[in-house]
């Protein structure tokens, strides 16, 4: 029998799924202006004026932990809401959003989250774990947003072994909108600090690549779907997204440029970034309502 990837007995499992918790916040501008900054908005925003933009929920409701209570990666420790699993890297895989009704500057919000699954796969690089998180976010209105988040947790590759090429991609389709960045370490960084990451991957080049193995500073999943959204958003100021998916299918590091694109399509758009290889990184799909 294959060995569990979780230092708990598999049939133990079933006391993280169902676990749940709940944070308070609310909706301040300042936080907002400080990611209008980072995304680079001079001009007229792109935004609802008075109203939380699409994503802009990741800048609130976040985990205050303890000093003490980090593990050495930066993350909060596991085995309190999260699963202790034992594989070393942890990433946001993918993300599902419905957006209800709009969330005014000014509302207070209750993000209430809980822990849908744990699956444990075999994939291309080795052992994986899922973990299915379900977030809801209240107003005053009632249930404003909800979003399926997707973790994934998987070994760090022998020193000796490159990570497997993904399969052949299907052509990409000639792209309505493009943007290219650096994703240098000050954009990196300012992301963290908005969103109160303190995952080491992110700003400490010599944890990433010296204990994790990546050839660099990784750039956060949430960063890239907010890039892909504010794509959408330069090209459509003010529109009203009801739907956003997105999966991740490569990193991207500060060492190479990122190119995030968009078409339109009836209902929304399909949205996806490149890295300098022209590799899909993450892809994503929206509809407005």
């Amino acid at each position: 029998m294959r060995r569990s990837l979780l230092p708990v007995p598999p049939e133990q499992l079933s006391d993280w799924i169902g676990r749940d918790e709940t944070r308070c916040d609310a909706v301040t501008a300042p936080p907002l202006a400080r990611l209008a900054a980072l995304l680079n908005h001079t001009g007229a925003s792109p935004w609802q004026a008075g109203s939380l933009p699409p994503l802009g929920h990741w800048l609130y409701a976040l985990p205050a932990v303890p000093q003490s209570q980090l593990s050495e990666d930066g993350h909060p420790q596991l085995g309190q809401f999260l699963p202790p699993i034992s594989l070393p890297r942890r990433m946001w895989a993918a993300g599902s959003l419905e957006f209800l009704h709009p969330i005014r500057i000014g509302d207070s919000i209750r993000k209430y989250s809980v822990i849908e699954g744990i699956e444990e796969k075999k994939g291309r690089s080795g052992d994986l774990v899922f973990v299915k998180l379900r977030h809801d976010v209240h107003n005053p209105a009632g249930l404003a947003l909800r979003e399926t988040q997707e973790l994934v947790y998987r070994d760090k590759p022998e020193a000796s072994k490159a990570l497997p090429e993904s399969a052949t991609e299907d052509p990409l389709p000639v792209a309505d909108w493009t943007r290219t960045l650096m994703p240098d370490p000050i954009l990196l960084f300012r992301f963290s600090a908005a969103t109160f990451n303190s995952h080491r991957i992110h700003y400490d080049r010599d944890y990433a690549v010296g204990v994790e193995g990546y050839p660099g500073l990784v750039v956060h999943g949430p960063l890239i779907a907010i890039l892909l959204m504010d794509l959408f958003l330069k090209n459509h100021p003010g529109a009203l997204v009801a739907r956003f998916r997105f999966r991740a299918h490569r990193p991207l590091f500060d060492s190479q440029p990122l190119t995030v694109c968009g078409i339109k399509r009836a209902a929304g758009a399909e949205l996806w970034a490149l890295n300098a290889n022209r590799q899909i990184a993450m892809r994503a799909e929206l509809s407005c309502g």
